[in-house]
């Protein structure tokens, strides 16, 4: 592979201009796309093979134009003090709103009047109308937002407290600002690296084309492929992410191959034979890590994890071609004088040893103390993932100023905090007897169950054979006591369909959420699984080792816990929840860790493939087990410590968000590359290398003999090579460039 992918970069860099202008224009032909495409809609959200599914889909099939999974709102009004919604005053504004909603926008499905729905609180100081629209929240427009919005004006006017809870007003929240953030900052962090502005102005550039290309595809195809928003902005974050690492990995190698005196075309195509190769096989897993998402079994995220996988290809492949032409461009001042002569003293006899060589020969004197202090630490900081609780946020996770959580407090204070969690019970009689008596027995039994509040009379659809059951628990829609009320109503059904033939099926946003949660929890080992065993199959090839692939899928399971640790301490227990803007503490987003190690592990395993494989290859030409590693950290550490870095600031920036859900994403992501980078790849990989000794790089022979070669530390391709004459025609090649 290390002589295929020397060969491209040099084709690259002669023919830059082809390769510029076949770059150009293919995002030239996305773009177009993308801005010819008619508007996304929002992707459908369905958990196939639960319950809650089931019954929205027995909902969609026995109850035609009941829009079962529309968005819904509630318009939550609260009488002034000592005065009451039934007072003629207050009861005219509240029935002049209905009548504005049922008139404000054709998506709505259905309004209802409170007073005669039986939506006023037993004291009489808080009502709330119903509203049902015809389309899920992403496909609400903003003319029936701004009418939900602006239909509570008269009533404030009036002295009433007006709030607006529900999903009717959930956008996805716009992270434009965080990017150009994390923009901002990679860009200084990599010209603090290279010391030179057109250095690291290339990596910035070519991962934004990338992104470009790859966002612009999803925006083309979301219509045709059922793509959601979500889907495009998790591609952006990953190939900006994954994009920038590759480019600042190249162009490492490009500049180190220059300190050599090797002339640039040469060194172009050693940094891609070389460096190109640890990016070939750093992308396939994070394709793995994104791909695998689909072991999950939710249309919704196997799509997300595809797409992102695509535009991690893309970033390959933009690596692999477009930076070596960028690099002929660049000419000498890829270099910049302070950065040739920095890396003249680097390469001389008597340098002076970097940062880098002096850790690593810190590490090679103290590898056990070393070791202790790194899993020691991690283990303390990973104890409260021990207590982890997960689910899915509501309104009541929203921040205290917004209008979703004064409404949940609202409601919660009138009616009870169950009301913002109903349940949904749907009974199917077709194959009962005597449909009506099945479902009078089950809303006997739900009225038996601990924890259950209220549960209003069944509703029948036209033909009768399905009914329609509302329960309300007495609890907090994320609380245990109320997902205990699920499982003890689906128990119950069973019971009722083994005496009556009826099947009782428990939906609603509460019962969705509980589900999901438990799918999630279900595919988290499978998952792993795939993913590091995978994952493990190719770093065997890439290192031709056993027990470096096992330190590395170890290690990383590690950094893994000890983030999901730290993000139970802030969400979940509140600890410096203050410092970072959390005000409502709660359940851990469920999908969350999947994410998180979908997206950790790709980027984990790059820092490993550049750090080791530099450790491989001077082990292979010949250099002590000690000696590879100091090697390896003199012209891999800065690059791994930059790359961490950038990749902290883009999802640090994630953390300012208003939205709960981002911004533990956000958290999670920056701390958990932050263990891996720093602690793990830094500390624990070199501890454990220098403890192993050889024995480190020991493979079987028969194994030995059976995994292909794939020369990603260019073994073969210097064989290839005449070094001797490259190098003092390289070094006159420099000087007059």
């Amino acid at each position: 592979m290390a002589t295929f992918l020397y060969k491209l970069g040099r084709l690259a860099f002669r023919r830059r201009r082809y390769v510029a202008l076949i770059w150009v224009a293919l995002l030239a032909l996305a773009g177009f796309g993308a801005a010819s495409a008619s508007t996304a809609t929002s992707s459908s959200f369905s958990i196939p093979g639960t319950e809650a599914q089931r019954a929205f889909d027995l909902l969609d099939e026995r109850f035609p134009g009941g829009s079962a999974d529309g968005a819904t709102a509630r318009v939550v009004f609260k009488a002034p003090e000592s005065e009451k919604v039934t007072t003629a005053a207050n009861k005219a504004d509240i029935q002049k709103i209905v009548g504005e909603l049922k008139s404000g926008s054709d998506q709505i499905a259905s309004v209802a009047d409170p007073y005669a729905a039986n939506a006023v609180s037993k004291d009489g100081s808080t009502a709330y109308i119903s509203v049902s629209y015809k389309v899920s929240s992403m496909e609400l427009t903003d003319g029936t937002r701004e009418a939900l919005e602006d239909a509570g004006e008269a009533a404030r006017s009036g002295g009433m407290s007006v709030e607006i809870g529900g999903d009717a007003l959930q956008v996805m929240p716009h992270t434009g600002v965080t990017e150009v953030i994390g923009v901002a900052v990679a860009a200084v962090v990599l010209v603090i690296t290279f010391g030179s502005l057109i250095a690291a102005g290339l990596p910035l550039l070519t991962a934004l084309i990338g992104v470009g290309i790859g966002v612009s595809l999803i925006t083309a195809l979301a219509n045709v492929l059922d793509l959601g928003s979500t889907t495009s902005t998790l591609a952006m974050m990953i190939g900006l992410a994954v994009g920038i690492d590759y480019a600042l990995f190249i162009v490492s190698r490009y500049r180190a191959e220059l300190a050599e005196g090797r002339e640039r075309e040469e060194a172009a195509g050693r940094a891609a034979g070389t460096a190109g190769s640890a990016v070939v096989f750093a992308g396939l897993t994070v394709v793995i890590a994104l791909a695998g998402l689909a072991v999950v079994d939710i249309p919704m995220l196997t799509k997300m994890g595809f797409a992102a996988a695509g535009t991690v290809v893309i970033a390959v492949l933009i690596a692999l071609t477009l930076v070596p032409a960028m690099l002929g461009f660049a000419g000498k001042r890829i270099m910049g004088r302070k950065a040739r002569r920095a890396a003249e003293a680097e390469n001389a006899p008597d340098a002076k040893p970097n940062m880098g060589v002096r850790w690593a020969r810190f590490v090679l004197r103290k590898p056990v103390w070393v070791l202790l202090v790194g899993v020691v630490g991690l283990g303390v900081i990973a104890v409260p993932a021990a207590s982890l609780e997960m689910g899915l946020p509501d309104d009541g996770s929203q921040p205290k100023s917004t209008t979703q959580r004064q409404a949940y407090d609202l409601l919660s204070d009138g009616f009870g905090p169950g009301f913002n969690g109903p349940l949904l019970v749907v009974v199917d009689t077709e194959d009962s007897s005597d449909g009506k008596a099945a479902v009078d027995r089950v809303s006997q039994e739900i009225e038996g169950i601990d924890h259950v509040a209220a549960v209003t009379p069944a509703t029948f659809n036209k033909a009768g054979d399905a009914a329609t059951i509302t329960v309300i628990p007495q609890d907090r829609p994320s609380s245990t006591d109320t997902e205990n009320v699920v499982h003890a109503i689906r128990d119950a059904g069973t019971d009722v369909k083994g005496d009556t033939g009826a099947e009782v099926l428990v939906t609603g946003a509460t019962a969705m959420n509980i589900d999901f949660s438990q799918k999630m929890n279900d595919a988290l080992l499978p998952y792993l699984a795939l993913v590091v065993g995978l994952a493990f199959l190719l770093l065997t090839v890439v290192f031709r080792s056993l027990l470096v692939p096992l330190k590395a899928a170890l290690g990383f399971l590690l950094s893994v816990v000890a983030a999901l640790g730290a993000v139970v301490a802030v969400f979940q227990w509140g600890w410096l929840a203050s410092l970072f803007g959390v005000e409502q503490t709660g359940p851990i987003m469920s999908m969350m860790p999947i994410f998180m190690i979908g997206v950790v592990f790709g980027l984990a395993m790059d820092y490993e493939v550049f750090l080791v494989t530099r450790m491989r290859e001077a082990y292979v030409h010949g250099e002590t087990p000690g000696q590879a590693i100091v090697t390896g950290f003199r012209h891999g550490a800065r690059v791994v410590v930059a790359a961490a870095v950038i990749m902290m600031a883009v999802f640090a920036g994630f953390i300012g968000s208003s939205e709960s859900m981002i911004k533990m994403i956000g958290f999670s992501l920056a701390i958990a590359v932050f263990f891996d980078a720093f602690v793990v790849r830094m500390a624990i990989v070199p501890a454990v290398l220098a403890l192993l000794g050889k024995r480190a790089w020991w493979l079987p022979r028969r194994l030995d003999r059976l995994l292909p070669n794939v020369d990603v530390e260019g073994e073969g391709l210097r064989k290839d090579l005449a070094d001797g004459p490259a190098d003092g025609g390289g070094e006159r090649e420099l000087v007059r460039a």
